[in-house]
């Protein structure tokens, strides 16, 4: 059912990074959804001080959806464990910017916001906590209890889906198995379908080795994992390409009509599409049972507090929630 006026959870991200900045030039415009930013009201006008912007902080609940309006933020309090300093990472606060997922996961599987939105978290200082951290993805999937996720950045026209996330490229070959990629690639499916009404999307899905593994001259992956995966779901009437070499695959020719790229690891495929619409792209969940979407970028420590980040990606992924929420 359509929603008129969709509640977006939007996580602030790690406290030392751009996230807050972002989210705080976010809110000096005026938004066609309920936003709700996760994080500490202080350090939240804390920063809009030292960016020069205005910013009316509102903690109180509101039982009806309210649109954004420019200059205002509705806030849901979560309390920093450590005083931030932008720029510098701090342990201490790992466990602030886990609460943040985890109130906002919440809010979406309990119905009190239909979609959540994310800004960059730092994997490393969340690690260095002594807290297991491998990625938005990950964390999600766990949270939501979804057996089978994928990982998809869209800019513009063009989307990657990964076969394998973080992962070191030396684990990534023991990672791609048959059924897992079964699995994607019927994941990949349902998430397009339901999440942006394509028929029946075509994926085009690269080879892990040199020109898709040459016969199995240059490895046999392709030969043995990946193309049968792609044969069993063609036999089931899915619209498969491949596996084709990924020095060619993103050549505007053999892009036509393909709805999405299936790529084997992360930078295999990200690369081309962040240089085809880095600062613009959205990062997207499928296989949750809510809406996630997130910006294409990291924490950009260097950038925190000065001014000079951008916020477009955070504007895309608000976009790209709303219209899956009013469309799914």
């Amino acid at each position: 059912m359509a929603v008129a006026l969709p509640r977006i959870a939007l996580s602030s991200g790690e406290p030392a990074g751009v996230g807050p900045d972002i989210c705080i030039r976010s809110a000096q415009q005026a938004h066609a959804a309920d936003i709700t930013v996760l994080g500490d009201p202080e350090l939240l006008q804390a920063r809009a001080m030292a960016l020069g912007l205005p910013l009316h902080i509102h903690t109180d609940p509101h039982p009806t959806p309210v649109a954004q309006v420019a200059g205002h933020m509705h806030v849901l309090p979560v309390k920093l464990r450590s005083p931030c300093i932008p720029g510098r990472l701090d342990p201490a606060n790992a466990g602030y910017v886990i609460e943040l997922l985890e109130r906002g996961a919440d809010a979406c599987l309990q119905g009190k916001s239909d979609a959540l939105v994310t800004a960059p978290v730092h994997k490393g200082v969340i690690n260095e906590a002594r807290i297991p951290f491998t990625g938005h993805t990950e964390f999600l999937a766990e949270r939501c209890h979804a057996p089978h996720v994928v990982m998809m950045l869209a800019a513009g026209t063009l989307r990657v889906a990964l076969a394998t996330t973080h992962l070191p490229l030396k684990q990534v070959p023991a990672a791609l198995t048959r059924t897992g990629l079964e699995a994607t690639l019927a994941t990949l499916r349902a998430g397009l379908k339901a999440r942006f009404r394509i028929d029946e999307p075509h994926v085009l899905v690269l080879g892990l080795n040199p020109h898709a593994g040459e016969g199995g001259h240059l490895g046999r992956e392709e030969l043995e994992v990946i193309g049968p995966a792609c044969d069993a779901l063609r036999a089931q009437g899915m619209r498969i390409t491949g596996p084709v070499s990924a020095d060619t695959a993103f050549n505007p020719a053999r892009l036509g009509g393909i709805d999405v790229v299936l790529a084997m690891y992360h930078d295999q495929g990200l690369p081309v599409l962040k240089f085809a619409g880095f600062g613009h792209a959205v990062n997207i969940t499928l296989g949750l049972p809510i809406v996630r979407t997130s910006v294409d970028h990291g924490t950009a420590l260097e950038l925190a507090g000065t001014g000079r980040a951008e916020h477009a990606s955070l504007e895309a992924a608000l976009e790209a929630a709303v219209s899956m929420v009013r469309h799914g």
